[in-house]
């Protein structure tokens, strides 16, 4: 009896003294897997893009260790060099534990263990960061968002070089660092934690990251369910102005995958967050799929990620930038290296589409793991097809109920429609109800502003957003849809918006001439409602493809419209003549009419208006059904911003007072172009003679176009009953149209 004792003494001393995770784990075990480095190290020399891209990430972190580790006490907002530097830090930690993995050369471990142990020796010590702007203040950073960074990219550093470091020196870093770090970021902070948002994706990934390599369950636990009984705030509100949740909302890495995309793969705070979030996501599904792959997170909601990869590509104008809908800096692209790892795993773990191919070959570099050589040999082997982005209508809301964002494209993205009737957006939304944008292949035509912020200029705000973001870019009058009464929609309260969300009435994009998108608002002004149909078509006698534009508005109530145009280019000529102030003054007091100087205004000379503009080399003309009583504004953003914080863009605005039921009618023409090399000015004027809204009641609206020739084409809504199948006629000006379906178009 005594011996069996000592014996099974022995045995339990034995497994105590050995870590659990090396029993139960091997590493790296997250995006790195043993027999994933081994196939790379088979393939080194004979994948050229792979090869080029480990070359270049190797010279990178050459450098860096050269230059010597440094790990500054935080103070500096996302401009200031403490951020940079830590920034930094992660993301050539994680690239040196790829190369340790790949190359077998020590010298990169012990860069990525010295990193951390000086992050040990700090972390124990560290208060939270001075800078007392965020919501939720991180340690290393101003915000608990960017300490999330640090720990998704430094949990991989620490998965790479695992079994290089001693049990001893493994211990000190979960016990003094990873795992007081995840503490921070989700006990002591759950209202960053413990949200539906981008920023909650980044923490819950964090925590699930390192508890995967540490095998801490409670920590994975932690990540894919969030925190119970965690006492939020009812009605808080974040630095972004989003309200915080009550207690007992959803929360956790799942609730993150399940609430804000639709079954699309549309992410409801628009393609800029999407881009940022995408990472966390698919590198948390990607280690949950490696290391539990009975949860099945990568394919959660029916691999609502993958169908995300395809969305977000299709987010894109011609040259890959991103359509700023919400808060979205403009520029921003799937070159960027969160994309890279979307592209690449999207690739190798979904049906291996050979168009994503492309996209990775105009990206010119790789991940530095098996998707990342599974795609390299895909372009080796000439597998490569071009990424063909046709119209698509995506839904939005966790059930695709919320309504949506249309992009209508005409042949080669020679020009693409960018129609918004979407949910809020959570905090990072607008409130800017049936907006559009207009794009001629990469330029924009009618613009989006997008957001107010200059990201990582520590001399504006130091990089975060402005206070210009809400007072200007967040508005309705800041966006190309109808403003009432100077007002906002929602009275631009979040708490109403973000019940509320505009209805698709018509989608149709199978007819090879003309293209139409149709949604509803009824919620953005009490007693109003809006019914916004675009059309996409293209006539026999014009060179382009244009843009039809019927707003049609039914109220209550007497009120004053404001219908913007946010052109992109230089003014050529209009047919109305116009009074300028000799001093500019703003055209309100509120809700971003403060920040608009008023540079002109008019009377329309005849029903039919025009304006026309150069921009990128090619001519626009807006021509607009207008009223006798109609004021022409000219406008310019500017006003009230010391600082500067605003572009300079400018906009026609139709303003039409003491209206109930009204409509505008607007086409969006491109003609010609000009060359400042040849000096040559080719097809300056539109083709257009005469634009005339027909016929308008309950049941139809008709607009008629006329060209040049004197050729008329009628476009008829039915604005009641949207069934493919409905049989409808309509008599105007003595003529008899008979149709089926939505909408009748003649193009003689």
């Amino acid at each position: 009896m005594n011996k069996i004792s000592v014996t099974a003494l022995l045995l339990m001393v034995t497994t105590l003294s050995t870590p659990l995770c090396v029993q139960s784990q091997e590493h790296p075990n997250l995006i790195m897997t043993k027999s994933g480095v081994e196939k790379i190290r088979k393939h080194l020399g004979q994948v050229p893009l792979f090869d080029a891209t480990l070359k270049s990430v190797k010279e990178e972190v050459d450098v860096e260790i050269a230059f010597g580790i440094d790990t500054p006490i935080p103070k500096d907002f996302s401009g200031g060099y403490t951020h940079f530097r830590h920034k930094q830090n992660f993301k050539f930690a994680q690239k040196a534990g790829a190369l340790y993995q790949i190359l077998q050369d020590d010298k990169y471990a012990v860069y990525v263990r010295d990193m951390l142990f000086q992050y040990e020796a700090m972390y124990k010590n560290l208060p939270a960061h001075p800078q007392k702007r965020s919501y939720a203040r991180g340690k290393l950073f101003w915000q608990c968002l960017n300490d999330s960074n640090w720990l998704v990219y430094m949990s991989q550093a620490y998965d790479t070089i695992y079994n290089f470091l001693s049990a001893a020196e493994r211990s000190t870093l979960e016990n003094n660092l990873f795992r007081p770090f995840a503490d921070y970021i989700s006990l002591e902070n759950p209202k960053f934690y413990n949200r539906v948002h981008n920023h909650s994706t980044w923490g819950n990934a964090a925590v699930g990251m390192i508890g995967l390599v540490m095998d801490d369950e409670e920590l994975i636990q932690r990540a894919l369910y969030g925190i119970t009984d965690d006492g939020l705030p009812v009605g808080g509100r974040d630095n972004d102005g989003g309200i915080i949740k009550v207690v007992g909302q959803k929360k956790g890495f799942l609730a993150n995958l399940d609430e804000p995309f639709s079954p699309d793969g549309y992410y409801t705070e628009g393609p800029y967050y999407q881009r940022y979030a995408m990472y966390p996501f698919l590198i948390f599904a990607l280690a949950m799929h490696n290391e539990r792959p009975e949860l099945k997170v990568l394919q959660h909601k029916e691999n609502v990620l993958l169908k995300g990869v395809n969305a977000l590509l299709n987010l894109s104008d011609a040259d890959g930038e991103f359509f700023p809908l919400n808060d979205g800096q403009k520029g921003m692209s799937y070159y960027t290296a969160s994309l890279v790892s979307t592209v690449n795993i999207a690739y190798h773990y979904g049906t291996k589409n050979p168009q994503l191919l492309s996209i990775a070959e105009k990206q010119n570099q790789v991940l530095l793991d098996v998707s990342g050589l599974d795609v390299a040999i895909g372009i080796r082997d000439g597998k490569a097809q071009p990424f063909t982005k046709k119209s698509i209508n995506l839904s939005d809301g966790i059930k695709g109920k919320q309504g949506g964002v249309s992009v209508l494209r005409y042949g080669n993205e020679e020009l693409s429609l960018v129609f918004k009737y979407a949910a809020q957006g959570l905090s990072h939304g607008h409130y800017d109800k049936l907006s559009y944008s207009l794009h001629e292949k990469g330029d924009e035509v009618i613009q989006d502003y997008g957001l107010a912020r200059f990201v990582n200029i520590g001399q504006k705000g130091g990089g975060n957003y402005l206070k210009e973001n809400k007072t200007w870019a967040k508005t309705t009058i800041a966006h190309n849809t109808l403003s009432q009464n100077t007002e906002m929609h929602f009275d631009g309260e979040y708490a109403t918006a973000s019940t509320k969300h505009s209805d698709l009435y018509l989608y149709d994009d199978t007819k090879p001439n003309i293209q139409v998108v149709s949604a509803t608002e009824v919620n953005a002004y009490p007693g109003t409602e809006m019914h916004r149909t675009m059309a996409m078509m293209k006539l026999k006698n014009f060179d382009k493809a244009f843009v039809l534009d019927i707003m049609k508005v039914t109220s209550t109530s007497k009120n004053q419209y404001d219908f913007p145009f946010y052109f992109i280019g230089q003014v050529i000529k209009m047919n109305f003549s116009y009074d300028s102030p000799s001093s500019l003054s703003a055209l309100g007091s509120a809700n971003g009419y403060q920040h608009l100087y008023l540079e002109g205004k008019g009377k329309p000379s005849s029903d039919t208006t025009q304006f026309s503009w150069l921009g990128n080399g090619k001519f626009y003309t807006l021509t607009t059904a207008t009223n006798p009583s109609d004021e022409l504004l000219l406008t310019r953003i500017g006003a009230n911003d010391p600082n500067f914080n605003l572009r300079r863009d400018a906009a026609l605005m139709i303003r039409r007072k003491e209206s109930g039921n009204t409509i505008f009618a607007s086409v969006i023409e491109p003609h010609g172009s000009y060359s400042p090399v040849s000096e040559s000015s080719v097809n300056s004027n539109s083709n257009i003679a005469e634009l005339e809204i027909v016929h308008d009641d309950e049941s139809y609206t008709a607009v008629a176009i006329k060209d040049l020739s004197g050729t008329v084409s009628v476009f008829i809504l039915a604005n009641l009953n949207a069934s493919a199948s409905q049989k409808h006629q309509l008599k105007i000006a003595g003529k008899l149209y008979r149709w089926t379906g939505a909408y009748h178009f003649t193009d003689k």
